[in-house]
C-alpha cells in the first residue's frame, strides 16, 4: 500500500467523503469519524465497495473514466473538483461535456465594456454571440436588435446580405468561419448539438453546404478582419481570440483597429450614437 504522499487520488477521495453529511443522504448510525463511510460512497456511485476501498488505498491500478464519473456523482463534486479527480486518477482532464449558454456573468460583460473603441464579443462553441460591447454593436452588428436565435455568426454570414456585403473578401471569411466553427464545436463536445444548425444552413446556402462537405478545420487564434462600414468606410482590425477559463464552450474575440485614425473614428461614432439597448430576452 502506498503512503498518502504517493497516493494523491486516495487522499483526495478520503478528504471529499469526509466533508459530506451522512444525514443529508439518508445514512444514520454512530460514527467514529465525520463524513460518509467507504461503502456508502460505493453505494452512491454504484460500484463495488472493495474496488472503492482499493482506490483509496492506492491498489488495483488506474480506474476507468466511467468509475471516476460515478464517484464524482456520488461525492457531489463540482466541475472543477471532478476535473481534479480525473487528473489525479488518469493524468488528464475528463472529456468535455457541452453546456449550452444563454448569457454571461456581469463580470465578463464588464470586461468587454472596458475595451472602449475596440469591438469585443463572446461567442459559444456553436458560434452564438451571447455578449458584446457597444463598439461591437456599432461597428460589427447590432446584436441586441436581433432575436437571440439570429445572433449566430454563421446565420449572419450566410443568411444576411448586409453582413455579406460588409466583408472585404466574403469567400475567404466564409471558408474560415466554417472551418473554425467545426473545430470549436468538436473541441467543446458539441458535435451533436450543431446538427440542426448545420442542416438548416445547408438548406439555406449551397455555399455553406459545399464548405461543410469539404471538412476543412481552422484555428480561430487570430488574424485581420477587413470591413466596409457605411459610416467608417473601409477598416482593418486585428484580433486575438481567447478562451474563457473553465469554460471551453466560450470564446472572447477583441478587434483592435490597425490604424490609429480608425480608432479615432470609432470613438467619434460612439460619442455621436445613442446608447445601445440592452440585449433582448
Amino acid at each position: 500500500m502506498r503512503g498518502e504522499a504517493d497516493n494523491l487520488l486516495g487522499a483526495y477521495l478520503k478528504d471529499r467523503r469526509g466533508r459530506l453529511d451522512p444525514a443529508a443522504f439518508g445514512f444514520s448510525g454512530r460514527r467514529r469519524t465525520p463524513g460518509l463511510r467507504r461503502e456508502e460512497v460505493a453505494q452512491r456511485a454504484n460500484i463495488s465497495p472493495t474496488w472503492y476501498t482499493w482506490l483509496e488505498q492506492g491498489r488495483g491500478g488506474a480506474p476507468s473514466a466511467d468509475v471516476l464519473n460515478r464517484i464524482a456523482g456520488g461525492l457531489m463534486l463540482t466541475e472543477p473538483e471532478r476535473e481534479h479527480l480525473f487528473i489525479l486518477g488518469l493524468g488528464r482532464p475528463p472529456a468535455v461535456r457541452y453546456q449550452p449558454v444563454a448569457d454571461v456573468t456581469p463580470r465578463l460583460q464588464r470586461v468587454l465594456d472596458t475595451f472602449g473603441s475596440s469591438p469585443a464579443l463572446i461567442k459559444t462553441a456553436t458560434w452564438d454571440v451571447v455578449a458584446w460591447n457597444r463598439a461591437a454593436a456599432l461597428v460589427m452588428t447590432d446584436y441586441g436588435a436581433l432575436p437571440p436565435r439570429e445572433r449566430n455568426i454563421l446565420r449572419l454570414v450566410f443568411g444576411r446580405p448586409r453582413v455579406r456585403a460588409a466583408q472585404e473578401d466574403w469567400d475567404s471569411v466564409a471558408r474560415f468561419v466554417v472551418g473554425a466553427f467545426r473545430a470549436d464545436a468538436a473541441r467543446a463536445g458539441a458535435v451533436s448539438e450543431v446538427g440542426q444548425l448545420v442542416d438548416e444552413l445547408c438548406a439555406l446556402s449551397p455555399e455553406f453546404a459545399a464548405l461543410w462537405r469539404a471538412n476543412d478545420v481552422h484555428s480561430h487564434g487570430g488574424g485581420i478582419k477587413r470591413l466596409r462600414h457605411p459610416v467608417l468606410g473601409r477598416i482593418a482590425m486585428e484580433y486575438p481570440a481567447f478562451s474563457v477559463d473553465g469554460r471551453p464552450d466560450l470564446g472572447m474575440i477583441v478587434y483592435n483597429p490597425v490604424e490609429p485614425s480608425v480608432a479615432d473614428r470609432i470613438r467619434a461614432l460612439l460619442d455621436a450614437a445613442p446608447p445601445v439597448e440592452p440585449p433582448a430576452a
